[in-house]
């Protein structure tokens, strides 16, 4: 039993990668957790975008860069 604990749980690379064996179950959780941090960034963007094409900040950034170019 020793041995089996030590080989599954084992420093360095070569018990990483007998755990990274043993535990199939999670060989698509990576992709999912990219898909859905891809999905958050891209509302994020398109509410960030909807923000700044708004008149209000459009304006204020426009005097702000002719205020800084004069």
């Amino acid at each position: 039993m020793r041995k089996l604990i030590a080989r599954l749980w084992g420093a360095g690379q070569r018990g990483m990668a007998a755990r990274g064996r043993r535990l199939p179950a999670d060989a698509g959780m990576n992709t999912a957790e990219y898909a859905v941090g891809t999905l958050a960034a891209v509302a994020f963007a398109g509410v960030l975008m909807k923000v700044l094409m708004s008149d209000p900040v459009q304006g204020a950034l426009t005097g702000i860069i002719t205020k800084a170019l004069n």
